[in-house]
């Protein structure tokens, strides 16, 4: 059977890390750490996510700021805001809750978030110093994924890592933070024929499509690392990408659903707003 990875207890290190750094950055500005939130809409998970944010805020000792606007905002009065918080001296990193309301254009809102203040690594300006392999504020759950994967001891460097799944939040990202960390990379998506033969050879998967028990274990090599980025809600439950029960019987470790990369992806979110406050 596979050592599960424990998300909850890595994460919680890195904020108790966050903790005592912030002490000392407000030793050296005489000011905290601050990160902006925007919900627009009243989406519950949407809330949810927001509230986890703002407590964590909380406990590693940021100063935060909670906006909540009703789902009829318009385009004008949401950038109106985002010019506020790029101004604002006190605000290190803005960070707009998706999804947004069908009239307002995810790209187009993010876009104009100021790129130093971009926590969430969604601008072209993250995204191509990530591809250029300059230092960057890369997106947060494909930076939680790499130190889960670090956790096991286990060296990146000539690992062939297989990723399922291409998108801008996840996938792509990920592949290009492990070819930092001189991994082979295979990206794998809805058109790729052959998928287990692929997935076979993998060192290290990472199931990232958004389908429930997707991955399963007769698709991995014995021995293999598996990150589960998936969070699929069937009748109440959350299920992962990857199969755990049959995928734990050839993984030498693997990350549960929940408890497994869901915790990391906000530690890396206050992570990215420390760092954006000392560059500032």
């Amino acid at each position: 059977m596979a050592n599960i990875i424990d998300g909850k207890r890595i994460a919680g290190e890195i904020r108790q890390k966050l903790k005592e750094q912030t002490q000392e950055f407000f030793v050296k500005t005489n000011r905290k750490p601050g990160l902006a939130v925007i919900l627009v809409g009243d989406d519950a998970a949407s809330s949810v996510y927001v509230k986890n944010k703002i407590a964590t805020c909380s406990e590693v000792g940021f100063y935060s700021n909670s906006c909540h606007l009703p789902a009829s905002v318009t385009k004008k009065e949401l950038l109106e805001l985002i010019d506020t918080l790029n101004k604002d001296k006190n605000i290190d990193g803005i960070l707009v809750q998706l999804p947004l309301p069908k009239h307002l254009d995810a790209n187009e809102i993010l876009a104009f978030i100021d790129p130093k203040k971009d926590v969430d690594g969604f601008s072209s300006v993250q995204a191509g110093n990530l591809m250029l392999g300059k230092d960057c504020l890369s997106a947060c759950t494909p930076s939680g994924c790499i130190e889960l994967i670090k956790s096991t001891g286990e060296s990146i460097e000539g690992k062939h890592a297989v990723v399922v799944g291409r998108s801008n939040i996840v996938g792509k990202p990920l592949a290009l933070l492990l070819l930092q960390h001189n991994a082979t990379v295979t990206i794998c998506h809805s058109k790729t024929k052959n998928l287990s033969a692929i997935t076979k050879q993998a060192d290290i998967i990472v199931g990232a499509v958004g389908i429930k028990d997707f991955i399963k274990g007769d698709m991995i090599k014995k021995g293999a690392i598996v990150i589960d980025v998936g969070i699929n809600r069937v009748d109440g439950k959350l299920y992962g990408d990857c199969e755990f029960e049959s995928c734990s019987k050839k993984a030498s470790f693997i990350t549960p659903v929940p408890g497994g990369v869901g915790p990391m992806t906000i530690a890396m979110l206050m992570a990215n707003t420390l760092k954006a406050g000392n560059a500032s």
